[in-house]
């Protein structure tokens, strides 16, 4: 008697199909308030005249102010060591100081306080870091307006080592980390908030 003859050919009809990674599944769990978010921006023409892009400068500033205490969660830097360089704030204030426009000097109140737990902060950094491979197409939209890495599109620009590497270098570690049922919850729940920050920066600039 041989082993395959006493298989049960609907063994063979019932095999699972692999999970989805973590990142895919997030991505399609919030894909919704992503794909109104963009419309939303797109629609407003944020690169047809410097007036309209620092509209939307001044939207991402504010999105980039919020989410900078992230770039020193000391949970996040215990997986990604390169959380520091990953930062855009910087950037993006002297993306509008180019455009002679002043920073903002009032004080939001902050979407999360310091003690973020780690699911809940991967969540909001997955939008963060999502957002850098969207400006690999806004980066060349906005040389249209003479603009680029050294002149008031720097937080658009490329990592030099490449904007796909950094992503996958990402996604590498949200796809393995423990989370835990509750942690799971968290990420989407965070993700989601993220989004939704954003769409009330993207109201108040009236884009």
């Amino acid at each position: 008697m041989t082993i395959t003859a006493s298989l049960d050919p609907t063994d063979l009809s019932t095999s699972h199909t692999p999970a989805l990674p973590r990142s895919a599944r997030l991505k399609a769990d919030t894909s919704a308030t992503h794909d109104v978010l963009d419309k939303r921006i797109m629609a407003a023409a944020p690169f047809d005249n410097q007036q309209n892009y620092v509209r939307f400068l001044q939207a991402q500033y504010a999105f980039l102010r919020d989410v900078d205490t992230l770039y020193d969660h000391a949970g996040l830097a215990a997986l990604l060591p390169d959380l520091q360089q990953r930062r855009r704030y910087a950037s993006i204030a002297a993306d509008l100081r180019d455009l002679a426009t002043s920073l903002p000097t009032d004080s939001p109140t902050p979407p999360f306080d310091a003690q973020l737990d780690l699911a809940t902060a991967l969540g909001w950094l997955y939008v963060s870091e999502g957002s850098k491979l969207g400006a690999a197409v806004l980066y060349k939209l906005a040389g249209k307006l003479g603009l680029d890495e050294h002149h008031g599109a720097r937080h658009l620009a490329g990592h030099p080592d490449g904007r796909a590497r950094h992503w996958r270098e990402f996604t590498a570690v949200l796809d393995v980390v423990p989370l835990g049922q509750d942690g799971e919850a968290r990420l989407i729940e965070g993700a989601r908030a993220a989004f939704m920050r954003m769409h009330g920066h993207v109201e108040a600039q009236g884009l």
